[in-house]
C-alpha cells in the first residue's frame, strides 16, 4: 500500500505537467480513498488558465461522492484560502466536499497572497492537515522561476 509520501510525490509529479505561468504556482493534487484507491488527480491550469489543482481533481468526481467523506487530498502546495479568480477557494471546496484529511508538501509563500490561510481554514473546519516538509524542496523546484 502506498504511503502519504508516495501519494504526495505523485502530486509533485503532476505539478510538472502544468502549463508555464509567471503569475501562478504550478501545483499537483491527488485524491485517494480510505481504501488506498486513487479517486482523482489534477494540476493547475489543466482545463483552463485559472483552474487550481485541487479544484481540477475535485471536479472530476461527483460532488456527492460518498468516498470523499473518508478521502485524503494530497497537494504539492497548501490549498488556497484566498482567491480572486473564482468564487470559492480550494480550502472551501475541500471543506464543502467533506474531505477529512489534507496532506501537503509546501506552505504557500508570500508571493501572490500574503499570509495564506488555507491550512488554518481547513483546520478550523475540522480537517486534519499533515505537512510533509521533506517534499517541499521538490515542490519549490517546479516553481523556481517564480521565486527568483
Amino acid at each position: 500500500m502506498k504511503t502519504d509520501a508516495d501519494w504526495l510525490a505523485r502530486a509533485v509529479e503532476l505539478s510538472r505537467l502544468c502549463p508555464f505561468s509567471e503569475t501562478a504556482f504550478s501545483v499537483g493534487a491527488v485524491i485517494v480513498g480510505a481504501d488506498g484507491e486513487l479517486l482523482s488527480e489534477g494540476y493547475s491550469r489543466e482545463t483552463d488558465e485559472k483552474v487550481h489543482a485541487e479544484e481540477s481533481a475535485l471536479a472530476k468526481l461527483p460532488a456527492d461522492d460518498p468516498r470523499l467523506r473518508t478521502a485524503t487530498v494530497y497537494s504539492s502546495l497548501e490549498p488556497c484560502g484566498e482567491r480572486a479568480s473564482r468564487p470559492r477557494t480550494c480550502a472551501q471546496l475541500i471543506i464543502a466536499a467533506g474531505v477529512p484529511r489534507v496532506v501537503l508538501a509546501w506552505r504557500e509563500p508570500d508571493l501572490f497572497v500574503t499570509g495564506c490561510q488555507g491550512t488554518a481554514l481547513l483546520a478550523a473546519a475540522g480537517v486534519e492537515v499533515v505537512e510533509l516538509p521533506e517534499l517541499a524542496e521538490a515542490a519549490r523546484e517546479v516553481n523556481a522561476h517564480l521565486l527568483g
